[in-house]
């Protein structure tokens, strides 16, 4: 079967993140299997150095960017290539790209790794609650709270975009993956978009070799994440305080804007835990694998969680609120427990301490989240594509 030849489409963010290493390892899997791979970037970093003027000009270019046209177009023609696949157009990519590579009539796929599509602020999160008023009563509301950094300019350029894209039908015209069902199901609120056109493939890790049996682990469950309430560590603490001297140990590693207020709780009410801070991620990796559970308290719907499978790859079990994509990925009694309140967190803890599902969710990883399956997965959409 000829490999082929495929344009991957991303611009990076300012700060870096997920979709940046989901990009670098997809690419690279796409290479190691032969594939002929191109990768057309831009960086948000470029708008620190850009005029007021040229400022201005991004109203205009987030909704329609002539380069990204003209630059789409001559890669598609000169490497003959067979599917482009998008990961992230804004700011300075923009929609153009689809609109490129339908004029070349090659098919286009865009992995879903947030919610842009139906919250310009791409979160469905706000002011401390779960928000979805853009789905139930359109845009504008979005603007009214600005919701797109703070900045009702910004976010007003968000809407019309969206709006005018919507309007020309480009939505309903490509395809795309999304990490979960619960993803999936989200995109499908935008009518335009058909159930045949959205093709579910998770994001996946290199498995290490550091399994390690359950009862060969040490008695300590990992917070690995932002200090922050929209990670929700105040509610993780909050539950063991409540546990007292029953509780195991807990190492938070990360740092955020609540790390003074984590030191003072933890001091005050004598808790059970050690604050780590910012530690590489290979070393993160090493203590979820002698841990018996990674705690994901988190409070919005996420995107896709790389710490649920870095943790699966290991066998490490993950306790989780019952809501979004990490209570989609994790399956109860299975890889892990999901909870919906205080004392069913605590419950949740407890119960991983009675029983070892360390093989379980290594069972898991191995069938859903290994690099294999995913390229599997992968090209049997490219494949439909086409």
């Amino acid at each position: 079967m000829m490999k082929k030849k495929i344009l991957i489409v991303h611009n990076y963010y300012q700060i870096p993140g997920g979709e940046d290493t989901v990009v670098a390892n997809e690419k690279k899997l796409l290479e190691d299997h032969g594939h002929k791979v191109i990768l057309y970037t831009r960086d948000n970093a470029e708008l620190k150095t850009i005029s007021n003027i040229r400022k201005l000009a991004l109203v205009f270019t987030t909704i329609y960017n002539p380069k990204t046209m003209k630059d789409i177009k001559r890669i598609i023609k000169e490497n003959d290539i067979d599917i482009v696949h998008v990961h992230n157009t804004l700011n300075l990519i923009s929609p153009s790209v689809y609109y490129a590579a339908k004029t070349c009539k090659i098919p286009v796929v865009q992995t879903v790794h947030n919610f842009r599509l139906l919250c310009p602020g791409a979160t469905f999160y706000r002011d401390g609650h779960i928000c979805e008023d853009c789905v139930q009563h359109g845009l504008r509301c979005a603007v009214k709270h600005s919701c797109y950094r703070g900045s009702r300019l910004q976010t007003l350029a968000c809407v019309i975009s969206t709006k005018i894209h919507r309007m020309t039908g480009i939505y309903g015209k490509i395809n795309y993956i999304c990490l979960t069902e619960f993803n999936k199901n989200k995109l499908l609120t935008l009518k335009q978009v058909r159930e045949e056109n959205v093709f579910v493939k998770p994001n996946f890790v290199k498995n290490n070799d550091q399994f390690i049996p359950g009862e060969q682990r040490l008695d300590q469950f990992i917070f690995a994440g932002r200090l922050d309430k929209l990670k929700g560590i105040d509610i993780l603490l909050e539950a063991w305080k409540r546990m007292g001297e029953s509780a195991p140990k807990l190492i938070i590693c990360g740092t955020g804007p609540m790390e003074e207020w984590c030191k003072e709780f933890i001091e005050k009410n004598k808790i059970y835990a050690e604050l780590r801070g910012f530690l590489p991620n290979t070393e993160v990796r090493t203590i979820i694998a002698n841990s018996r559970a990674l705690m994901l308290p988190t409070q919005w719907y996420e995107g896709f969680p790389m710490s649920i499978v870095e943790a699966y790859s290991v066998g490490t079990p993950v306790i989780c609120g019952d809501f979004g994509n990490a209570g989609d990925i994790v399956v109860n009694g299975v890889t892990g427990w999901k909870f919906a309140g205080l004392d069913e967190l605590i419950d949740c803890v407890r119960k991983i301490g009675r029983e070892d599902l360390s093989l379980k969710t290594y069972q898991e990883y191995s069938s859903n989240y290994t690099e294999q399956i995913n390229y599997n997965t992968m090209t049997k959409i490219y494949e439909s594509l086409l």
